[in-house]
């Protein structure tokens, strides 16, 4: 019997998001548990993901999404009442309603939506390590590049600052002993080699790395106006949530970039949101679509700091959704954090297919009703099994239902269309602009002619002065200023993702003396102070 669709709209509670024998709500205090929506190509994920997106835009939910396809760019546009939509409305006892969303378009490479740029030094050496697919050996040379940069106050903003920066540590053989008074990068030369031997082959391997990188667009996403990741949460007028969709497609020729692009964001979320507990919604919801690219290679240094990011992420507001083929694509550990489940139908060709359908079968709820293994093989497109959290935070049992269909326009939007939104933007003008402020390269150049300040910083040089009168009186009242050994790069990447007092106080005066001065070299202070959990500066 058909239910009435008066029961089956959204609630200020809970998202309908599909009916079978029993009727499939996301709840939404619980949507921040994370989740997984898989599936074989053509079942249906990505108009799922929509579904999703639009129940939580709905809710005042800000929404991010990558677009790998450029089929989820349809949100933007109202619905159309195409026959096959209007049939699986009918017979889930729905009216169809034509709806759009406010949607924000982003692009890595700036061509399809507002330019999204980071600075190398908010990224930090052990994703851009990751990025550039460096070993052990050249990733201990790029931590001692970051160190050096820290500490003589060179900004690291883009990748002519990181080149200048790794011939700057790189040992000159052209260079006597005798003649080192007289080379103005000496010090900077011997800080690096008392970190531990830095040879010229390594810092080639890595100068020609970062070739690769900027080959294949990398460059354009470091630079300033850096992204200010408060701008994904908004609201637009009627209070729903925005969509944001990074254009991916082709972002996702280079897959490296893309899944370390994405993880970088994850981790800033993690360190600027603040702590928000059990809300009766999300502040955000991030879907991480072709998930596996973030996993696949990964040492498990970093794999041991994604999984602490996404346990813990959820006590900021922060819901994540990995969209993949295979749930095996995900390790057991990060799996374990994924509360909410889809499961669109597999196809069991190979071994591994049939172990990805044994593994799917077993990380559901049993129902005694279903045989789940036997039904994945079975469904069509736009079925799945599902399994959301329900009342004290534990998963229902599986159902097979029908997905909802969307109300927005399933299918891309035109040319026109995007730059019809784009023009309409609240970020339009913000980040349009790639601005080259004076940073390491600039800096580097000025010391090689003679005319900068010392390498200590000790004349007030970027990063100099301030930050040092700032960091003397925070050790004083705090009492960090007591002697200790320095720490190993292994220490730094597995630091406590807690910050400590000293870093609240300080960082909260730097972040309005960085207001206060504004430009470059506030947002140069903002940054030298904190790095993100995966690898970013901490300083304490």
């Amino acid at each position: 019997m058909a239910t009435s669709d008066t029961n089956l709209a959204d609630t200020d509670e809970k998202i309908f998001i599909g009916k079978g024998e029993e009727t499939a709500w996301l709840t939404l205090a619980l949507a921040n548990r994370h989740g997984l929506v898989t599936g074989a190509t053509g079942t249906g994920k990505t108009v799922t993901l929509q579904v999703m997106a639009e129940g939580f835009a709905r809710a005042g939910v800000p929404v991010f999404a990558a677009d790998i396809k450029g089929d989820l760019s349809g949100i933007s546009e109202v619905g159309e009442a195409k026959d096959f939509i209007l049939k699986r409305a009918k017979e889930m006892g729905l009216t169809f309603q034509p709806d759009q969303f406010s949607t924000v378009f982003w692009d890595v490479f700036g061509e399809q939506g507002h330019p999204v740029r980071a600075t190398v030094t908010e990224m930090g050496p052990l994703l851009l390590s990751r990025m550039l697919d460096l070993n052990d050996v050249q990733e201990g040379v790029l931590n001692v590049a970051f160190r050096v940069a820290d500490e003589n106050g060179l900004t690291l903003i883009d990748m002519k600052d990181l080149r200048a920066l790794l011939d700057a540590i790189a040992p000159d053989g052209s260079k006597k002993a005798a003649d080192d008074e007289e080379d103005p990068l000496a010090p900077i030369r011997k800080a690096a080699q008392s970190y531990g031997n830095v040879s010229k082959a390594t810092v080639g391997t890595i100068q020609r790395q970062l070739l690769v990188l900027e080959n294949q667009g990398g460059a354009k996403f470091f630079g300033e106006p850096a992204l200010t990741l408060k701008d994904f949460m908004r609201t637009d007028r009627d209070g729903r949530g925005m969509v944001n969709i990074l254009v991916a497609d082709k972002l996702m020729q280079s897959p490296r970039l893309y899944a370390t692009f994405l993880l970088w964001m994850l981790s800033e979320l993690f360190e600027e949101l603040p702590e928000a507990g059990d809300l009766p919604k999300p502040k955000l919801v991030f879907f991480f679509d072709e998930a596996h690219l973030l996993f696949n290679d990964a040492p498990k240094a970093l794999m041991d700091k994604i999984e602490q990011v996404v346990r813990l992420i959820r006590s900021k507001g922060v819901g994540v959704y990995f969209v993949t083929q295979n749930p095996i694509d995900v390790p057991d550990k990060v799996l374990a954090q994924l509360g909410n489940r889809v499961q669109h139908a597999l196809r069991a060709f190979t071994p591994r297919d049939q172990k990805a359908v044994a593994a799917a079968a077993q990380t559901f709820r049993p129902n005694p009703k279903l045989d789940t293994a036997r039904v994945i093989m079975e469904l069509g497109k736009g079925e799945a099994l599902v399994s959301f959290l329900e009342g004290g935070g534990t998963p229902s049992m599986v159902e097979r239902v029908m997905v909802r269909p969307p109300s927005a326009r399933i299918g891309p939007i035109t040319p026109e269309e995007r730059k019809a939104i784009m023009d309409a933007s609240p970020v339009k003008g913000k980040y349009d602009t790639a601005v080259d402020a004076e940073s390491a390269y600039e800096i580097i150049q000025k010391r090689l002619a003679g005319t900068a300040a010392p390498a200590d910083g000790s004349a007030g040089g970027e990063g100099g002065g301030i930050l040092g009168q700032l960091g003397s009186i925070a050790s004083t009242i705090f009492g960090t200023n007591v002697k200790r050994g320095r720490m190993s790069t292994g220490q730094v990447i597995a630091r406590s993702v807690t910050r400590s007092v000293t870093d609240k106080v300080i960082g909260g005066v730097a972040a309005d003396l960085g207001k206060s001065l504004g430009g470059s070299v506030g947002g140069s202070i903002g940054r030298a102070l904190v790095r993100g959990a995966l690898g970013g500066l901490l300083r304490r």
